[in-house]
C-alpha cells in the first residue's frame, strides 16, 4: 500500500483532514501505520476518539515509532484506548508483486 485508497468524498471535513494528515506524516513507516489505520477506522470514530487520535498525531514520528515498536516505554499520557488500538493495528506491509525483492533474480537475496 502506497497511499490513500479510501475516497474521502463521503467524509466530513475533519475526517478528510485527519485522513490526509495520517498519510503525510514524515516517516514512511508512520504513513503506513497511521494511514492504513485511518482508512480502516476513520468513518466509525467518535468525536472523542478523533480528539484522541489528533492528540497522538501531534507527537514526533520518531517517538511514536519507538512507542509502537515497544523500544521505548509509552508515556503515561498516551496509555489510552486509542493509542492501544493504534499500536495493535497491523498495517498491510506487503510489497506489490512487481516490487517485492524476493521476486527479483538477484543472487544477493
Amino acid at each position: 500500500m502506497t497511499g490513500v485508497t479510501l475516497s474521502s468524498a463521503g467524509l466530513d471535513p475533519r475526517r478528510r483532514r485527519i485522513l490526509f494528515r495520517c498519510w503525510h506524516r514524515g516517516l514512511r513507516e508512520m504513513d503506513l501505520v497511521f494511514g492504513q489505520f485511518a482508512e480502516s477506522e476513520i468513518a466509525s470514530l467518535s468525536d472523542a476518539e478523533l480528539d484522541a487520535l489528533e492528540t497522538i498525531m501531534g507527537e514526533e514520528d520518531n517517538d511514536l515509532l519507538r512507542w509502537i515498536m515497544g523500544t521505548w516505554p509509552v508515556p503515561k499520557r498516551f496509555q489510552t484506548p486509542m493509542f492501544e488500538r493504534l499500536a495493535a493495528f497491523k498495517p498491510d506491509f506487503e510489497y506489490p508483486a512487481d516490487a517485492d525483492p524476493r521476486n527479483r533474480n538477484d543472487p544477493r537475496i
